[in-house]
């Protein structure tokens, strides 16, 4: 099983080391986003422990100037340069695999408050069991002003099988104040060392979308927790570097969801997953024909995802069959299904 999948029954009796003597690695991946990366290093770069922590882009094989943009107002940022596009996953995959120690994970397209990593390394101390912390992640004001929505206070997932950020939209001020998550959103999140080693790192088949998901399920399956830490802010421009009504992100969306969802949740979860996202693609051709790009990319979505179904069984039972908590007791922490 390759090492992004591997779920390993953790060792209670290992211990933890605290934050302050462990390394951090600062990880942005990037695919043609010169124009957003300068305010993301920026951000990394005020950090207020920017003196222990190590700034690192992916570049997945950018065409549009990011290589001499780095060299030339970043020169102190190590850059790991891909030769193909590996999307976020195997890109992210790509530059935690020789970190030393804890990864922050930022969006090419988001900025984080300057206390932010800090935060975020207090509340890992604060939490032994925590594998990840997730961020709260304010949505830009297009006008420049102060954010006034909440993009997600980490990652949920209903018991139809959609996943998606808590809090999405809800007014600054009002999201929720429970800590425990389900899961991380890779968008501005700091993942334990340890946690890491346990259970292995982003899987790069899924290269865009529900990365986060799958590896909060696989961290949750070895006993680790994801929690928030509300003090910890990032500012995200959503989706711009790539956008949700097109036919990448419908592609991906739908067969990942489904994908991530058959891996790890119970039968009755898995079989209503399948059912809303084939509706949902019939529901896309009746409305638009065949002709739409994007009802085009749902239903290569579905079959790809057909395709795919005897592996990601074979995941599934290897995944799960020395799990240190049971599949029913994970899918616990399942939202009610909501407006998906």
């Amino acid at each position: 099983m390759p090492r992004s999948l591997r779920t390993v029954r953790p060792r209670p009796g290992r211990p933890t080391l605290a934050s302050v003597v462990e390394p951090v690695r600062a990880l942005v991946v990037s695919w043609n986003g010169a124009h957003l990366l300068p305010s993301c290093l920026s951000s990394l770069e005020q950090q207020t422990v920017r003196d222990r922590m190590e700034v690192v882009v992916v570049d997945n094989a950018s065409t549009d100037g990011t290589e001499d943009l780095m060299a030339r107002r970043h020169p102190a940022v190590r850059v790991i340069r891909s030769a193909v596009n590996l999307g976020f996953a195997g890109g992210a995959e790509l530059g935690m695999r020789d970190a030393p120690g804890h990864v922050v994970l930022l969006n090419n397209d988001a900025r984080f408050a300057p206390d932010a990593v800090e935060r975020l390394l207090d509340a890992l101390d604060g939490f032994p069991r925590a594998g990840a912390v997730t961020a709260k992640i304010l949505l830009a004001d297009p006008s420049g002003g102060e954010p006034r929505w909440v993009n997600s206070t980490g990652n949920v997932v209903t018991t139809r099988g959609a996943g998606g950020d808590r809090d999405w939209m809800r007014p600054r001020g009002q999201e929720s104040t429970e800590r425990t998550v389900f899961g991380f959103c890779g968008g501005a999140a700091l993942l334990r060392r340890e946690a890491l080693d346990d259970v292995g790192g982003f899987d790069p088949s899924l290269f865009l979308y529900y990365e986060d998901t799958d590896l909060s399920w696989r961290m949750r399956a070895a006993g680790w927790e994801v929690v928030h830490e509300p003090a910890a802010v990032a500012v995200h421009q959503h989706a711009a570097s790539s956008g949700t009504d097109s036919p990448l992100f419908r592609y991906h969306n739908t067969r990942n969801s489904l994908v991530v969802v058959t891996r790890h949740a119970p039968a009755r979860v898995v079989l209503r997953s399948v059912v809303r996202q084939s509706a949902g693609a019939v529901r896309a051709v009746l409305r638009a024909g065949t002709s739409s790009a994007v009802a085009r990319a749902r239903l290569r979505a579905l079959r790809d995802y057909a395709l795919r179904l005897p592996r990601t069984l074979r995941e599934r039972r290897a995944l799960w069959r020395n799990a240190a908590v049971d599949r029913a007791s994970v899918a616990r922490h399942l939202s009610p299904p909501g407006g998906d």
